[in-house]
């Protein structure tokens, strides 16, 4: 894959990932059957309560937290400025009880997150075309706990919705990895440049720090699970770091 190929797959996998869909205008629609899950994911573990009275991390121990370059075996990290990033104020969703994974579309959260930090990743092997990104959210612990709850109720009744002038469809809860204190897992088709993009969401609690995943694969889109590489790679930054 050439070098244009691969900075138009980043810059489609930034704009998919933040939500920023308003500059294209106009609507599509999704309407494929949601990929089955992988046979070789876990099903996640019973989630482990939320610490009472866990405070939210700073925005310089997020910093600290987050992958970066040379954190990751095989990939580049890249940052992406809070300057780019969406309002975390909510834009309704229809129907209502889709809201969490529209929210999530933007790394935004119900109850809204202290702070956030957003990193782009993109393997090293120009071969590799999927493209994941991936967001810290800072909350106190119960409210973490019930971003969770909301994501899991979403994915288990949420089938398609409207989002920002847009529609999206092929919604399936998945086996989420055995990580961190819960994770949820989904599908979810979008459209991007008129293309019907598969993204595949991990998010997993870890303390009261929300850490959603999103990978997309503009060339290939039966392969569009999260790297299990990124996930422990965070996650074990994280916890060591928090």
């Amino acid at each position: 894959m050439n070098s244009g190929v691969r900075r138009a797959v980043a810059a489609a996998a930034v704009v998919a990932a933040l939500g920023v869909t308003t500059a294209c205008g106009g609507s599509s629609e999704a309407t494929d059957d949601a990929k089955k899950p992988a046979a070789s994911e876990k099903t996640s573990a019973p989630a482990k309560p939320a610490e009472e009275g866990a405070k939210a991390l700073t925005a310089a121990e997020l910093e600290k937290a987050v992958v970066a370059t040379g954190d990751v075996k095989g990939y580049k990290v890249e940052k992406v400025g809070k300057s780019d990033l969406p309002p975390t104020e909510s834009v309704p969703a229809k129907p209502a009880a889709c809201q969490p994974l529209a929210d999530m579309f933007m790394f935004s959260t119900r109850p809204t997150a202290k702070d956030r930090v957003v990193r782009t990743l993109m393997a090293t092997d120009e071969l590799d075309p999927k493209v994941t990104s991936l967001a810290l959210l800072a909350h106190d612990g119960s409210d973490a706990a019930e971003v969770m709850k909301g994501l899991r109720t979403a994915s288990k009744n949420c089938t398609a919705y409207e989002h920002v002038d847009y529609k999206y469809s092929g919604v399936k809860e998945r086996p989420a990895p055995d990580a961190g204190d819960e994770a949820v897992s989904y599908d979810v088709k979008g459209v991007i440049d008129g293309d019907k993009v598969p993204m595949t969401f991990t998010v997993v609690r870890s303390g009261s720090t929300v850490v959603a995943f999103y990978t997309m694969n503009m060339l290939d889109s039966s392969k569009t699970d999260v790297p299990q590489v990124i996930v422990d790679s965070q996650l074990a930054k994280l916890e060591k770091t928090a």
